[in-house]
């Protein structure tokens, strides 16, 4: 994993079966403030997938990112 990467599945950690708003993983992870026009937590969510597995983070529409756990 990226040093992102690593730092966005380090957010889902310690959060775990919370939803996680893309204001909060931009400010945990990238440290400044949400900017509606940024995809970059899209971006990084299907890299994590790609390398945990599509199923392990969960979209909740309108709301944002929640991994799941078993």
């Amino acid at each position: 994993l990226s040093a992102k990467e690593y730092a966005m599945l380090e957010t889902f950690l310690r959060h775990p079966a919370q939803v996680l708003s893309r204001q909060q993983l931009l400010s945990h992870v990238w440290g400044y403030h949400f900017d509606p026009g940024s995809n970059v937590v899209d971006v990084y969510v299907g890299y994590l997938r790609k390398k945990l597995g599509k199923d392990r983070i969960e979209t909740v529409r309108g709301m944002g990112y929640r991994l799941v756990v078993e």
